[in-house]
């Protein structure tokens, strides 16, 4: 299979969308809205009606979820560990950390469609059921202990901040339109319930629009004149999220005996860069979002040439 071939036109969207931005067309209000079409209807629309009809079969579900969930804590416990040789800077600390582990959902299921099919999308729903509630306890519970909002990230934050994250976790996981849309579909196909024809062909046609709406928005969300900032720190989240966060998964899914498509779609969903979502998430909790932005781009550009060689030793 031609990993660069499937993986060529993920990155040839993203360029598009970048230029597409930088002559303001179709509009500056365009990309805002186009990003919010896609994560609230036009993902959960693929993930419901992938979910519906999926069959997994004899794949290792379970083994699955423990590599990319062990894998991640594994990370988040290694930058909170070395923290004061990583960035003493708490709002700083916080980009470097969800720049290590946050994926891109987009460019995940992208590539797993485009190299993998219909299964490769079906199995991307363990990824997202794994990744997305766990990233996003560890990611906000970090923020609110070390951002700007926290005590200026050198003290510990006050319980009722504290109780405060934790119930702004709790309200993201609830509402998240991913998780709802792998809900769903899961509770579809586990009932043995059939969506009416027109509503499943509606469903079909809505999701055949995210992956190319997705990948056009990520890179009308990529800002260069960031990259002139904290470079050392683009650099210790970039390689903890593109190489070493990979090399852990593939080993721990070498240990429980995962292999083929699943042991591919693991590495893809911890070797794609980190979601633009983790800027907007900065932003809110006082976290260093102009960092965040500088990440965000250097790891966009530099996966197109790591994704390429870590699937390449597997596939």
């Amino acid at each position: 299979m031609n990993v660069l071939a499937a993986i060529a036109p993920i990155f040839a969207l993203i360029v598009t969308g970048f230029f597409l931005k930088r002559i303001s067309f179709p509009s500056e209000g365009f990309w805002p809205q186009a990003e919010r079409l896609t994560y609230y209807v036009l993902f959960p629309a693929l993930l419901l009606d992938k979910l519906a009809n999926i069959h997994l079969g004899d794949q290792p579900v379970w083994s699955m979820a423990l590599a990319m969930g062990l894998g991640v804590c594994i990370m988040a416990g290694g930058l909170l560990i070395l923290r004061s040789r990583v960035q003493t800077d708490g709002p700083a600390f916080t980009s470097i950390f969800q720049g290590a582990m946050r994926p891109n959902t987009y460019v995940g299921l992208s590539a797993a469609s485009g190299l993998f099919g219909d299964a490769g999308v079906s199995l991307s729903a363990v990824a997202l059921m794994t990744l997305i509630p766990l990233v996003n306890v560890l990611c906000v519970t970090t923020l609110v202990r070390h951002g700007r909002n926290g005590q200026n990230g050198h003290t510990s934050a006050k319980p009722e901040k504290q109780a405060g994250g934790l119930l702004f976790t709790l309200r993201q996981l609830a509402t998240n339109p991913l998780i709802l849309g792998c809900i769903a579909g899961f509770a579809l196909n586990g009932l043995e319930l059939q969506l009416p024809s027109s509503i499943g062909e509606a469903l079909r046609i809505l999701g055949s629009a995210s992956l190319p709406m997705g990948l056009l928005s990520v890179g009308a969300g990529l800002s260069f004149a960031a990259l002139v900032k904290g470079s050392r720190d683009v650099l210790v989240s970039s390689a903890c999220k593109l190489l070493i966060l990979p090399a852990i998964t593939g080993i721990l899914c070498l240990l429980l005996g995962i292999s083929g498509t699943a042991l591919a779609i693991c590495l893809i969903f911890t070797a794609i860069p980190v979601s633009v979502s983790s800027y907007i998430l900065a932003r809110v909790l006082g976290g260093d979002h102009e960092r965040m932005a500088a990440i965000i781009t250097a790891q966009t550009l530099l996966s197109a040439l790591t994704m390429p060689v870590v699937l390449m030793l597997v596939i």
